[in-house]
């Protein structure tokens, strides 16, 4: 216990330290909220793979999906690596930089609203942004708390309280820069973890060979062994339509995303998206991958995971903890400081991306005509405090609720906010005619579908279109990201055209011509001398 509390203390005084010592880049609202558009790309590569794999990931996304789908659930981590990171960064990277930085934007709300010349685009999607990032917020609180029952026997609404605080601190204190340092030493701490962690959970069952074979041997009464053998090791798993959805939502699900987004908009330069294209790559085969792969031996703690007592149902979000609880004291530590990394450094993205947009989008022009710089910086410090208070005492609420599923809570948030936001958002940084009418039905459908899977899953209205598939708000939001994609080109054509000036003006910095001197001029024939 001693040795659990003292790397506690540790943790928690370098990432204070880090707030301070990142004060003197958030003087202004550019270095608070980008860090001044200068950060290199380790720091931003971090950042982008910390902010997307958090406690919801490694406690609920792997407990659950591991559980259910066995070994085959890896290729949510290789679709998080390929599609979440690779991809992500090579289509949306570098042009995201280069036209948010053209049109003088930092969030994506203010992107929408200079891109369609619209402020009420932009304020609709401040509010989105907002109201579906705090159930996110409230489900990185529950995974927590279940390691840190398990580690110390700590109340749930202390570890809530505790994380908030901290988390809180060094945001107000150093803005994006502490955020992206924290990041960076809380992204190391992952890499060294998850091979840790990995390795002894699979030396507790005879090792790689022995685990996967004790699996091949696993057979419950809802996949008997004779009817299905070895489902849970096999190649796809035992549902591979529902795995497929996973991996859409989780994986292109980040294209979508303000706080994912926004990683773009700070990147210092052409060389270091490159770069960070490498490292964050690497970095989710290894975070993502690695805690996926160890989900997929859940089943193998079935004896002590825990069930619901009125229905009998497996507790998804206890299949990874019960996974841990043979380790040595030493290595629950390491869990415990690798958890807390990734949802703090999710945490303090989402409340520095919700604080900002309501800031600059919401209250700036259309509330408060003129706002000064320094009223910016004191109302944004504000929404971060009032941001993670609303956020902790909803995950206090929804602990005793009838959503008691991790996964359930960050499908419905990503859903919303993936749904609404990846279509228009992508089209419009390749596609000149995309109209301001297509992202207004974007918005619309992506939050109003989400709302409805929302209440449909709670029970508050039966919807018999989300019967069958899409009652999973997995499934849903995978649904509503696909259906983006197909509205905004759909509705793009049939509506009023954007102003072809406006618009050449916009991507004409994606064809400026730049002209080099080379030290030996070659003859173009070879007959020449």
């Amino acid at each position: 216990m001693v040795l659990k509390v003292g790397l506690l203390v540790v943790f928690f005084a370098v990432m204070v330290c880090v707030g301070v010592y990142a004060r003197k880049t958030a003087t202004d609202v550019n270095g608070f909220v980008l860090g001044g558009r200068a950060v290199g790309p380790w720091l931003t590569a971090f950042a982008y793979g910390t902010s997307y794999f958090s406690a919801v990931i490694f406690v609920g996304y792997a407990g659950q999906f591991g559980w259910k789908f066995g070994i085959a659930s890896t290729w949510i981590g290789i679709g998080n690596a390929v599609i979440g990171s690779l991809l992500a960064w090579v289509i949306l990277g570098r042009r995201t930089r280069v036209l948010t930085h053209k049109l003088d934007s930092s969030t994506m709300p203010d992107y929408f609203g200079k891109r369609f010349n619209s402020n009420g685009l932009k304020v609709f999607a401040s509010l989105i942004i907002f109201i579906f990032l705090i159930p996110y917020t409230a489900s990185l609180y529950n995974g927590l708390s279940r390691l840190f029952n398990m580690a110390f026997s700590v109340d749930y609404t202390v570890c809530v309280i505790a994380m908030a605080v901290l988390t809180g601190i060094y945001v107000i204190l150093g803005g994006y820069m502490a955020t992206a340092i924290n990041d960076f030493i809380q992204g190391i701490i992952m890499l060294i973890g998850i091979v840790a962690v990995i390795g002894a959970v699979l030396n507790l069952h005879g090792g790689l060979m022995g685990s996967l074979i004790e699996l091949a041997n696993y057979s419950d009464a809802a996949t008997p062994n004779g009817e299905v053998p070895g489902v849970f090791a096999s190649f796809l798993g035992p549902d591979p339509f529902s795995l497929l959805c996973v991996v859409i939502l989780t994986s292109l699900g980040t294209w979508g995303l303000p706080q994912m987004v926004q990683k773009f908009y700070a990147i210092k330069s052409e060389k270091a998206v490159k770069i960070g294209t490498i490292i964050s790559t690497a970095f989710a085969i290894i975070v993502a991958g690695g805690c996926y792969f160890l989900g997929g031996f859940g089943r193998l703690a079935a004896d002590a995971v825990d069930v619901n007592p009125d229905t009998g149902a497996v507790i998804f979000d206890s299949v990874i903890p019960s996974m841990l609880k043979g380790l040595p004291d030493i290595l629950i530590a390491v869990v415990v400081i690798l958890v807390l990394s990734a949802s703090m450094s999710t945490l303090s993205s989402l409340v520095l991306t919700s604080s900002s947009t309501l800031t600059l989008d919401f209250i700036k022009g259309s509330i408060v005509k003129d706002l000064k710089e320094k009223k910016q910086m004191i109302i944004m410090r504000l929404f971060v405090v009032v941001f993670i208070v609303i956020s902790a005492v909803i995950a206090i609420v929804q602990y005793k609720s009838s959503v008691t599923f991790i996964a359930q809570l960050m499908g419905i948030s990503w859903g919303a906010l993936a749904g609404a936001f990846l279509a228009p958002f992508l089209y419009s940084l390749y596609w000149k005619k995309t109209t301001a009418a297509s992202a207004w039905v974007s918005f619309i459908f992506g939050a109003c579908f989400m709302t409805l899977n929302m209440l449909n899953t709670l029970g508050i209205l039966k919807l018999p279109f989300f019967a069958g598939n899409l009652a999973s708000p997995i499934n849903c939001g995978a649904f509503t990201m696909i259906a983006g994609l197909i509205i905004v080109p759909v509705v793009s054509l049939i509506t009023k055209k954007p102003d072809d000036k406006e618009i050449d003006n916009m991507f004409e910095v994606f064809d400026e011509q730049v002209t080099v001197k080379r030290r030996t001029a070659l003859s173009q024939n070879e007959d020449e001398n």
